[in-house]
């Protein structure tokens, strides 16, 4: 079973030995919604589906957290993925191609839904044509439903309500994984306050990835992480960013560094930002 990362060679491996899989592409742009999709269309993964980060991974009629993309209830978040053919003990990997910035927000949401079997393909797609992989064109070719039904969560969260009470504890460690611009208040595109939650360190998401997309090695995403808690105890570390999407890759390469499951404020910025009373800070 792979739970944090999968190499192209292994998935290879397992596609090869007739291994039930399921590859889930999480191609998307924020600034502009429907080029997900038509990236997938234009060249994915063969045999992989597209899944989209604001019809499947968010749902603002029903919502399960706060935040500009909030969760979707566990168990109709279940039932989709069911739906794409994952079943349960299926070992489901994704990828995309916006250096794990939206494929990482499916990993934590398999794992809260109680799915243990599920990694990031190191590397995203071109990880895979570089490794000689086959790719397909078009859409999706769909596959069997699952049978894949919400568990209990693997992964802890916490809402603006807990954070707060949280907030200068000794044993609560805040790192945001915003640019650092958009940290020190100096720009915010998205959000109607800039800034951040006061206390909170920076660590922008894309400091985890080498050059050509990959994670960092373990033992130097260990020494990154220790020189920033400085200290502070790893276990009490809570991810946010913006809208508790682009926060996950900092929570797993905090796992691939041997540091322990870290906690998601899935609402993030945007839902600290938009609750009266929360302190805001800049710099």
């Amino acid at each position: 079973m792979f739970s944090t990362l999968i190499q192209p060679g292994e998935l290879q491996a397992l596609l090869d030995a007739g291994a039930p899989v399921l590859v889930l592409d999480c191609s998307f742009d924020l600034m502009n919604p429907a080029a997900g999709r038509a990236q997938f269309e234009a060249e994915h993964l063969a045999g992989s589906l597209h899944v989209d980060l604001d019809h499947d991974l968010s749902d603002k009629s029903r919502p399960a957290s706060e935040g500009r993309h909030p969760l979707p209830n566990r168990d109709a978040f279940a039932r989709r993925m069911a739906a794409l053919g994952l079943s349960r003990g299926m070992q489901a990997v994704v990828l995309d191609r916006q250096g794990i910035n939206q494929c990482g927000r499916l990993w934590w949401m398999l794992r809260w839904s109680g799915h243990e079997a599920v990694a990031v393909l190191d590397g995203g797609l071109a990880a895979w044509k570089a490794a000689g992989g086959a790719v397909a064109t078009g859409p999706a070719v769909p596959r069997p439903a699952g049978d894949f039904a919400a568990g209990p969560s693997l992964t802890p969260t916490v809402d603006t309500a807990g954070l707060q009470r949280r907030l200068g504890r000794a044993d609560t460690t805040v790192i945001d994984a915003r640019a650092a611009a958009r940290f020190r208040g100096e720009v915010e595109p998205l959000d109607p306050v800039a800034g951040h939650v006061p206390g909170a360190l920076n660590r922008p998401f894309g400091e985890n990835l080498q050059p050509d997309g990959r994670f960092k090695p373990a033992a130097q995403l260990r020494a990154e992480f220790d020189r920033l808690l400085g200290g502070r105890d790893a276990a009490g570390v809570v991810h946010q960013c913006g809208s508790g999407v682009t926060a996950v890759p900092n929570l797993l390469a905090m796992e691939i560094a041997g540091l322990g499951r870290t906690t998601l404020y899935p609402g993030s910025w945007s839902a600290w930002c938009n609750t009266e009373g929360t302190p805001r800070a800049r710099g």
